[in-house]
């Protein structure tokens, strides 16, 4: 036994720690613990992705490069969130190459229970990792991760960066070499020369077989590796028919130059290798560039209160700098990592944790980008610049994402990767048998064309570029998508459902009067005080018209979302709200939008708004109309149903509509069949926007949306909706063409690798062409059906 070595991390076992049944031996306790828990956590089949893929527990307990995440100031470089109970870091992990690496890594809280869940980002090879700080520390986290192989890298994102596409360069650059020199070496051969010079193909022969071995054992590893391991893990990916292509050409090349019956096909393998690897590094070029443009120029339209030399301005958080200082209303969105100036605070981090419970905060404490106002407004100084890749990345995660997914083009696409290799496989064996029956001379060419010239890529590739394409598209003229995905649920709405105030209505109102008795100034200082702390656009309207009586500060303020708001300043108490919420029983015909006020208990009257709809809407209704089931829900009273049923042509339009009333009407019509769009302005929308298969925040640059919806709107391009729904439909025809165009690729590719025609090399080389063809027919697909909206 003294030659044994761990099952777990490799190393020479000196003294014997057994599992259960004794058939697996391992060096220390702790391989022997991790190894338990995998198994019992059913994560045993990790050790298919390679042999002893771990490292050694005491080891990594006393490794000195993890006792510097005990220091704080260290360690938040990694922190995202933290609070009492809950810490969120993001770690580059470069060890993640499969899909069993994402397996094993969203599963960490199978093997430790104060990982709360973790995400791994294959493209990026990033993990973002929630824990309870209070079961697990930051560090022990490390070295969880370590245990099972993949240390992360701590050194700044800016190096890691630098250094993660050096491999598949020098991959690329030492098969180029070794083709060219190969093909150098192969011209005797080329050239037809006599028996005179059959001596030098010999010898060039043997040359070009040594310059074959790292080509095949390192450029070409990858291909290998991918291939083994999803057969470990009984599945069958698209690398299986590229490594059985490589494998056959150098046996076969090697069999002939060992027995000197042949030259063998070295230069085909160099040259199928160093075009496969020409083809993955383009494809990751075009994914990085749509990657950095979702996470880096695609921002939120949305802004917030700066506070310079004593004076407000409102700017765009994308301009916001570390040390600024911010002013945040309730329920506004904290844009990045800061300190609180104001004495107390409630924050609802549930856009960051998923938990919707508001925690509380004091001055000098750090606030978390993402987190989200509740009551009166605080000022904060940013000690971070806003992030708009990690505002991105904490709108797309889990906890918001729809409870009713609609099927598309995408999983089609999946499905058909995933028959497609056995396909493949089964017409290779074909081609094989009918040619060692024809003529054995072409079997060897013809088989290997066919598993390389037949590849998925190109079907891959049709929806994450049409839609990516289509998406920065989107960016560019203000509507922000949640993910590329919602382009195909936007063109399967038959039913559009909209909000009224502040959606199609300015949220600046042209004419605000008060109605009741004449109000005192202290009244009207203690209104404007509470509508400071408020987004609402009527409350926003009512702090406009009330300008020039600013300057008080509300002691205590509370806003119940489709009711009104509560407050105090110097003793007095306010209720501001709908006629119900303040349970007066004052009946107006106006048929406009009222806003009641009581102070100290006595109804004083109310405020009456005279709203406009916004430019465009005629015609944007009108069109919407002809083409879809059109509904208006809208918390205003109902004296106004008449006025807007005579302007505007909707299928129902319902009046006092409460935040859960919505909701129920989006889920009523999704039981009835429909896929629903709804647009709100995301303040009493939140429910329906979730509930809703495409839910659209209009925003009018404050910082004011839900997590839950799926895309931002800027105001000024509402008018546009019905042409991006035009531009969704257009964009799933675009994908069936590029669908269509990569069948008849593999379809005629195949034709001729089958019959005999096409050599191993120049199938290597259509291979990344077609996926060429597919992005470029996508991108001027797209470019040309938005050209007339952009110009």
């Amino acid at each position: 036994m003294a030659g044994t070595t761990c099952f777990h991390c490799g190393d020479t076992v000196v003294e014997h720690f057994y599992n259960a049944d004794k058939s697996k031996s391992f060096c220390c306790n702790g391989c022997l613990t991790v190894f338990d828990l995998l198994n019992s956590s059913h994560l045993g089949n990790y050790y298919s992705i390679e042999n002893s893929p771990g490292l050694r527990i005491d080891q990594i307990r006393n490794d000195e490069r993890f006792a510097i995440l005990d220091d704080q100031a260290f360690a938040q470089q990694f922190i995202q969130f933290q609070d009492d109970h809950i810490t969120k870091v993001t770690f580059h992990l470069p060890q993640i190459h499969c899909s069993s690496c994402i397996w094993l890594l969203e599963n960490l809280s199978r093997l430790n229970p104060g990982v709360v869940n973790s995400l791994v980002s294959f493209t990026k090879r990033t993990a973002d990792i929630t824990f309870e700080n209070n079961i697990i520390s930051l560090r022990q986290v490390v070295e969880l991760l370590a245990s099972i192989g993949y240390v992360p890298d701590l050194k700044r994102k800016e190096e890691a960066h630098s250094r993660s596409n050096k491999k598949l360069i020098f991959q690329i650059g030492i098969a180029g070499f070794c083709f060219g020199n190969i093909m150098l070496l192969s011209f005797p051969e080329y050239l037809g020369l006599d028996e005179s010079a059959a001596e030098f193909q010999r010898f060039f022969s043997w040359i070009s077989m040594l310059l074959a071995f790292p080509v095949m054992f390192y450029s070409g590893l990858d291909y290998l590796k991918s291939a083994v391991a999803g057969l470990r893990q009984r599945f069958i990916n698209m690398d299986v028919p590229i490594a059985l292509g490589m494998l056959t050409l150098f046996g076969r090349s090697g069999y002939e130059v060992l027995s000197g019956t042949g030259v063998g096909y070295f230069d085909s393998l160099a040259g199928l290798v160093f075009f496969l690897l020409i083809g993955k590094w383009f494809q990751q070029k075009t994914y990085s560039a749509l990657s950095f443009e979702r996470d880096y120029k695609s921002y939120f339209p949305i802004a917030v209160q700066r506070i310079q030399g004593g004076e407000k301005e409102l700017v765009r958080i994308e301009e916001l700098s570390e040390n600024d200082v911010v002013q945040l209303r309730n329920n506004e969105l904290i844009p990045a990592d800061g300190i609180l100036k104001a004495d107390r605070v409630l924050v609802d981090y549930s856009f960051v944790t998923g938990e919707s419970d508001a925690v509380s905060r004091g001055k000098g404490d750090v606030l978390y980008a993402g987190g989200r106002i509740i009551g009166a407004m605080v000022s904060m100084k940013l000690t971070r610049k806003v992030d708009n890749s990690y505002l991105t990345k904490l709108w797309n995660q889990d906890v918001f994402q729809k409870e009713r997914p609609v099927e598309d083009l995408n999983s089609v696409s999946n499905k058909v990767s995933k028959y497609f290799t056995v396909i493949v496989l089964l017409i290779t064996l074909f081609t094989a048998v009918y040619w060692q029956l024809i003529d054995p001379s072409v079997t060897f060419n013809a088989v290997t064309a066919v598993l390389i010239v037949a590849c998925p890529c190109a079907l891959a590739l049709s929806v994450p570029f049409t839609y990516g394409n289509l998406t920065r598209f989107f960016g560019r003229v203000g509507f922000y998508l949640k993910n590329a995905q919602i382009i195909e649920t936007m063109a399967k709405v038959d039913t559009v459902v909209m909000d009224k105030t502040g959606t199609i209505t300015y949220k600046d109102t042209k004419h605000v009067v008060f109605v009741g008795a004449d109000l005192a100034s202290d009244d009207k200082e203690l209104i404007h005080a509470c509508c400071s702390n408020s987004v609402h656009p009527l409350s926003v309207s009512i702090k406009r018209h009330l300008v020039s009586f600013g300057g008080a500060k509300s002691s205590q303020f509370e806003e119940l979302s489709g009711k009104g708001l509560t407050g105090e300043v110097d003793g007095k108490k306010l209720r501001l709200g709908s006629q119900e919420f303040i349970g007066c029983d004052v009946v107006s015909t106006e048929g406009k939008s009222q806003v009641h006020v009581e102070i100290n208990g006595e109804y004083k009257g109310y405020f009456s708004f005279e709203q406009r709809y916004r430019e465009g809407m005629d015609e944007l209704i009108n069109t919407l109309s002809n083409q879809y089931k059109l509904h208006l829900l809208s918390g205003d009273v109902r004296s106004q149903a008449e006025t807007v049923k005579a302007q505007f042509t909707f299928e129902e339009a319902h009046f006092e509509q409460s935040p859960q009333d919505k909701l129920s009407y989006i889920a009523k019509l999704q039981d009835e069949g429909k896929v629903v769009l709804m647009l709100g302005d995301g303040l009493n929308d939140a429910g329906a926007l979730k509930q809703s298969d495409v839910g659209i925040s209009v925003s009018d640059d404050v910082s004011q949306f839900t997590p839950a919806c799926s895309a931002i709107l800027n105001a000024t391009k509402l008018k546009q909706m019905a042409r991006f729904l035009s531009l969704a439909n257009a964009s799933r025809k675009i994908v069936v063409l590029s669908f269509t165009l990569s069948f008849m690729y593999n379809i005629v590719g195949l034709a001729f690798a089958v019959s005999g025609q096409l050599s191993p090399v120049f199938a290597a080389i259509l291979m990344p062409l077609s996926s060429i063809s597919v992005v470029a027919l996508t991108t001027l697909a797209v470019r040309s059906v938005t050209s007339k909206m952009e110009s």
